[in-house]
């Protein structure tokens, strides 16, 4: 099974120049937990989730209209490629620890989310009629690798620092 057989096709985006109250109304009225950011091409630069926006607005003494996405997004997203195999995406949500990837085409425009919604929804159990091609352990393991506990970044900087 490919990454283009389970995608959400339609994804939601913003633009690094948009701001954090805009771009929480994308997530309100798309009910979705990412947001890509992509440039005026269309190609994904990075992303930012809710907890991001909810930290940002949390640790800063400024308005949601003041901050723009590009203060808060990471740049580095994580993504997959439409054409790509399941297993592969899900081995890379396991090992960068994310349960979302924008999926983007061969030149990096985006086309999709793939969400462990979608993974775990076209599992073997909705597909009776059909050979298995991602087993329920196989979606448990990555989940157990995406949901391991790891410390938080203030704790993790503290450590470096002794």
């Amino acid at each position: 099974m490919r990454v283009r057989d389970v995608m959400m096709r339609t994804p939601a985006y913003c633009t690094p120049d948009m701001n954090l109250g805009a771009a929480v109304e994308i997530l309100w009225n798309r009910n979705c937990g990412i947001l890509p950011v992509v440039d005026a091409d269309h190609k994904v630069t990075g992303v930012v989730t809710d907890r991001d926006l909810c930290v940002a607005l949390g640790t800063r003494n400024r308005l949601p209209g003041e901050i723009t996405i590009a203060e808060v997004a990471s740049g580095e997203a994580y993504c997959c490629r439409v054409e790509d195999d399941l297993e592969t995406a899900l081995e890379t949500m396991a090992n960068r620890r994310v349960r979302r990837l924008p999926v983007v085409n061969q030149d990096g425009t985006l086309e999709g989310i793939l969400s462990m919604d979608n993974v775990v929804l076209h599992a073997e159990e909705g597909r009776p009629q059909r050979a298995a091609e991602l087993s329920g352990a196989e979606i448990v393991r990555a989940l157990k690798r995406i949901y391991s506990p790891q410390l938080p970044q203030v704790v993790r900087a503290r450590a470096a620092a002794n």
